[in-house]
């Protein structure tokens, strides 16, 4: 029973990690060729970034850390 505890605990530890790195959905570093920006932005309190709202021509939804805009 301990053994179980603990490969549960190693893998709660390890996506927890690897949380921290990965991209969240609709998350991207820059707008890409095409989105338009919206007025809409949000303060994102797990990263303590403030996130623009940016939508693609099928009208999908993107967010972009404000410090990283740079319309292309």
């Amino acid at each position: 029973m301990g053994v179980v505890i603990a490969i549960i605990a190693v893998v709660v530890v390890v996506c927890f990690f690897a949380s921290l790195f990965i991209r969240r959905h609709g998350e991207s570093d820059r707008p890409q060729a095409g989105w338009r920006r919206t007025d809409e932005a949000f303060h994102d309190p797990s990263t303590n970034r403030v996130m623009r709202v940016w939508l693609d021509d099928a009208g999908e939804r993107h967010y972009v850390p404000e410090s990283n805009q740079r319309a292309r």
